[in-house]
């Protein structure tokens, strides 16, 4: 039952979600994908459940990701841009955070990318922040952490890990980008 339920979800199912769904205590389920993982290994087939996103998933094994890339590169359009992604990047490593943040840490208008953000429901609106005018407060979603193959937030990489730089501002000698002395609010690579 386990399986079948991990193998028709398409977003990762939390332990009491399973139980709930199939009947079972918590401990059943946990000891059925921990069965379920050594037959697998014993069959040397290419996947396995994982833990990720709090949940659970069956995933395929990271030796078969040169054929797996091939089909996922048909999804190219699910792309995201590097404005979407610095974005994106920005709200993880801040959050909550409010728009006009955004936009002074990437020193340009996020509202379309945003809204592109939210419609790929990697981002939502959290609440309002306790300040005049109450603006939105932007969070990531579970489906975030998920498309990112992460269990929760604490999982992304320290920012002292990542590629910082800082954009020099129009007007100084083009917009080429220089390396950061520190890590901050500062322009988060595209690459990142």
């Amino acid at each position: 039952m386990i399986e079948a339920l991990l193998f028709s979800a398409d977003a990762p199912l939390s332990l009491n979600r399973l139980s709930e769904l199939a009947g079972c205590s918590v401990m059943e389920a946990r000891l059925a994908i921990a069965d379920l993982n050594a037959r697998y290994m014993v069959a040397k087939l290419s996947f396995r459940i994982e833990e990720i996103a709090r949940g659970y998933q069956m995933m395929t094994l990271p030796r078969f990701q040169p054929w797996v890339s091939k089909l996922m590169a048909q999804r190219a359009q699910t792309r995201l841009s590097p404005a979407a992604l610095e974005t994106l990047s920005i709200i993880a490593y801040k959050q909550p955070i409010i728009r006009a943040d955004i936009e002074a840490i990437r020193g340009v208008a996020v509202g379309e990318v945003l809204n592109r953000l939210r419609e790929m429901g990697l981002v939502r609106i959290v609440g309002r922040a306790e300040v005049v005018g109450r603006p939105l407060l932007y969070g990531t979603t579970k489906k975030f952490l998920d498309v990112f193959g992460l269990a929760d937030l604490e999982d992304l990489p320290p920012l002292e890990a990542l590629n910082l730089r800082r954009r020099k501002p129009a007007g100084d000698g083009g917009a080429a980008d220089e390396p950061s002395a520190a890590p901050g609010p500062e322009r988060l690579a595209a690459s990142a």
